[in-house]
């Protein structure tokens, strides 16, 4: 199980002052020991023998273990091939409906109101999700109670507001 080091008293005076005249080589590999790199962090910062640095800053006093780690757990398996082919097309289903709501809605707004909805109309072309899409849409029911009354404004609420909106 990996290890994590900490620099002793004797290892932060020998980084200030150089009292034991440390080799270049375990100075280098005393300076890397941070009290949160374990000890296979530390292999890949330290280049020669790491193992036998790390050994004799232990043995001479200069770091001590603080903590033993577990092992990191694997990282997860990339799902299989059909998986990942499901999700994309789900993602591209998703996008096309998103598409096919937007295009909708907006020629629906223009037909009913005219220039009053451009602008609220391009905000709706411009939206690059559901929760985008979904405040143009509540944004676009208000337009139509005001210019065209509520039942203009409810019939486009229950076309392309989710229920409760």
């Amino acid at each position: 199980m990996p290890s994590v080091y900490r620099k002793t008293d004797k290892g932060l005076a020998e980084i200030e002052t150089r009292a034991h005249r440390l080799a270049p080589r375990l100075r280098s590999a005393l300076i890397m020991v941070d009290g949160k790199r374990n000890d296979d962090e530390l292999r890949k910062l330290i280049l020669s023998d790491s193992d036998g640095a790390l050994k004799t800053l232990l043995d001479e006093g200069y770091v001590e273990v603080i903590s033993i780690t577990a092992q990191r757990p694997a990282p997860p398996a990339p799902p299989p091939p059909e998986a990942a082919a499901a999700a994309a097309q789900a993602a591209a289903a998703g996008q096309r409906a998103l598409d096919d709501v937007r295009k909708k809605a907006v020629r629906t707004l223009t037909e009913l109101v005219g220039p009053v909805a451009e602008a609220v109309a391009m905000k709706m072309e411009k939206a690059h999700n559901w929760e985008e899409l979904r405040h143009s849409l509540e944004i676009a029911r208000d337009i139509l109670q005001n210019t065209r009354g509520s039942a203009a404004a409810n019939e486009f609420s229950e076309r392309f507001l989710p229920p409760g909106t």
